[in-house]
């Protein structure tokens, strides 16, 4: 199962205030566990939300808003992507991370079978082949 963990922004990082080398210290020893295990797929901090932009859908209408954003607390700052055998898996691990403040949000991430019969052999072909190009173009 992989399960995408979604760091909340605080009013620091929105303001671009960027973490001491004592917190980028523990955040690599965490990140190091984390792939030890066997378990990170992938991990990132976010700029914030004035390097942004987002863009509404209104029917085939799409309007394009700059940040920043206004709500804190429903932006985020970073992300983990992990592979983990259950939602409390992911959540101990989580519990392990160094934040002292704010909040984590552990969200898991649709797999292919989860869309039953809607997803066709025909579609599965087609995320498996997009799938192995995105890596391929990743990889060089």
């Amino acid at each position: 199962m992989r399960f995408m963990v979604l760091v909340k922004a605080s009013p620091d990082s929105e303001a671009g205030v960027m973490p001491s080398t004592e917190i980028l210290t523990e955040m690599g020893r965490f990140n190091e566990e984390l792939v030890k295990a066997g378990v990170l797929l992938a991990g990132e901090g976010l700029h914030p939300s004035s390097k942004g932009a987002r863009v509404r859908c209104e029917g085939k209408k799409r309007t394009v808003i700059d940040g920043p954003f206004t709500e804190t607390k429903e932006l985020l700052a970073g992300f983990w992507l992990l592979q983990v055998k259950s939602k409390e898996e992911a959540i101990e691990w989580i519990k392990r991370s160094p934040f002292q403040e704010g909040e984590i949000e552990i969200r898991q991430v649709f797999e292919a079978t989860d869309f039953g019969d809607a997803m066709t052999p025909e579609l599965l072909a087609q995320e498996d082949r997009l799938r192995a190009e995105s890596a391929a173009k990743a990889g060089g």
